[in-house]
């Protein structure tokens, strides 16, 4: 993040062909996105994570978030990404948990409008161990089903919370997130130095869709791509065949 987006987007495309842009500071896409079209790139785009809260018990707040997701949909359209992933959201008061919960379904539903919209599927991120996020158990999958929306498979936040297995076995995801971590906080490291097992993981993702590497130094992106050519993933493949 410390480099301007066209700086980002130069340095990736010389280690990957498919890159996701956090919608953010200096990547804001409501800022532009004529730097994206600059790359022969496949983008993700992942919604902005400061200053918004889908699942607030505050009307004029959830309704902000929701206008600004909006408006990251429209940009993401506009480059022709693959999804947008959102988190669900939060409540910073657990005694309100269950108000956010009913005001999270309903931004859910909207989701599925802007969706619809814009032509971007919108998936859900499930969330690490900070007990205030909702989404942190496979429980909220028939609801995204039901609203038409996909989830965003992120398997380090679903092994530091014990449920990995569980994630695993309720459904398929359409956007996996990998990093790794040593089961006791979200680390995001490097694949294989962490204490995940990713030798029974990577046969049960879905190939078709796209596996971002989500760590905090391009060393670790390396670093996790050797890994996965050491453990037979070197090759991941659009449906189409190419590589990415």
């Amino acid at each position: 993040m410390e480099h301007e987006l066209a700086d980002a987007l130069e340095i990736l495309s010389a280690h990957t062909g498919t890159v996701e842009i956090l919608s953010d500071a200096r990547h804001d896409l409501l800022g532009g996105t004529d730097a994206c079209f600059s790359f022969d790139l496949r983008y993700t785009v992942h919604a902005p994570t400061t200053d918004i809260n889908i699942a607030s018990c505050r009307q004029p707040i959830r309704q902000a978030s929701l206008d600004l997701l909006r408006g990251v949909c429209r940009e993401a359209g506009r480059i022709d990404a693959g999804c947008v992933v959102v988190h669900p959201g939060f409540s910073p008061w657990l005694e309100m948990l269950d108000r956010s919960y009913e005001a999270l379904v309903a931004s859910l539903r909207e989701l599925a409008a802007v969706q619809e919209e814009y032509g971007v599927p919108v998936a859900i991120e499930n969330m690490g161990t900070w007990e205030v996020c909702h989404f942190r158990d496979p429980s909220l999958l028939p609801v995204l089903e039901e609203e038409g929306l996909s989830f965003c498979l992120d398997v380090g936040h679903a092994h530091v919370n014990g449920l990995l297995e569980e994630f695993l076995a309720a459904g398929r995801p359409s956007h996996i997130h990998l990093h790794d971590n040593r089961g006791s906080c979200d680390d995001h490291l490097a694949l294989g130095a962490g204490c995940i097992d990713f030798s029974p993981v990577f046969p049960r993702l879905p190939c078709e869709v796209a596996w971002i590497i989500e760590v905090q130094e391009l060393e670790a992106f390396d670093e996790s791509a050797r890994f996965m050519g050491e453990t037979g993933q070197e090759r991941i493949t659009h449906m189409d065949g190419e590589k990415r």
